[in-house]
């Protein structure tokens, strides 16, 4: 009896995906693969790839919103890029931000100018007791 006693056996160590890690649903593994492979720099930091996951995350969480209530204003179920140009145009920020983009079959805000608009002309109001008044002869 040596009283060693039963080696305790290390639980294998499953991989967590770093997207898991970071509670997203983007691929942080892709997109830092991405920035390593596209020469924007020498060296890219762990944590550029979960920032710019969580920045693009945000984003068409932003644009998917702003559209799907675009979609259900004009009563249809599918976001077509009609929607996504009305949302993108109406909101400030996102408008800022995507100010040279042109969106393919995306069409253009309606919009008519106010000088090409038909001019109100006012009415002559008529004296009204004629009309009450009956006929003399």
């Amino acid at each position: 009896m040596s009283g060693r006693g039963k080696k305790v056996v290390a639980k294998s160590k499953t991989s967590v995906a770093r997207s898991t890690r970071a509670g997203l649903t983007f691929p942080v593994g892709r997109i830092h693969r991405l920035l390593r492979k596209g020469n924007y720099a020498q060296r890219v930091g762990t944590g550029a790839a979960v920032y710019l996951a969580a920045i693009l995350e945000y984003l068409c969480a932003e644009i998917l919103e702003l559209s799907g209530n675009a979609s259900r204003d004009n009563k249809k179920h599918r976001i077509a890029p009609r929607h996504i140009l009305l949302a993108v145009k109406n909101d400030e920020e996102l408008n800022k931000l995507l100010a040279g983009v042109t969106i393919s079959e995306g069409g253009v805000l309606p919009n008519i100018q106010a000088t090409l608009l038909p001019k109100r002309t006012k009415v002559p109001v008529e004296n009204k007791g004629k009309d009450i008044e009956s006929q003399e002869f």
